[in-house]
């Protein structure tokens, strides 16, 4: 039980962290604005075929930032490589921010 409580200490570490993100805050905006236009125009289970697609942004977020850290830690200089792992990061947020998009416009059309 010790361990799963400490886990949960590292999670809200890491959110308190990710809050201090611009790009986190953005997201946690868009979604702010976005969950409850579904949930207004479409009812509870436009809003439940939505939420999980939120969390995949946020999930994806937090571990791009991850990379993005664990790359400044590693090296101060400018890498190709390095370049490489920011960008594949920034390309997955991209990707489940345009899911998250256009489910939530499939909704409100639908």
């Amino acid at each position: 039980m010790e361990h799963f409580f400490r886990a949960l200490s590292y999670s809200r570490d890491g959110l308190l962290f990710l809050l201090k993100e611009q790009a986190f805050r953005q997201e946690l905006l868009m979604i702010a604005c976005a969950l409850p236009c579904v949930a207004a125009l479409r009812g509870p289970g436009a809003l439940a075929d939505a939420l999980p697609w939120a969390f995949l942004v946020l999930i994806t977020e937090a571990l791009n930032t991850g990379i993005e850290k664990t790359v400044d830690l590693c090296t101060g200089e400018r890498h190709p490589l390095a370049k490489a792992a920011k960008d594949c990061g920034s390309f997955a947020c991209g990707a489940a921010i345009a899911v998250f998009f256009f489910v939530c416009a499939r909704t409100l059309l639908l």
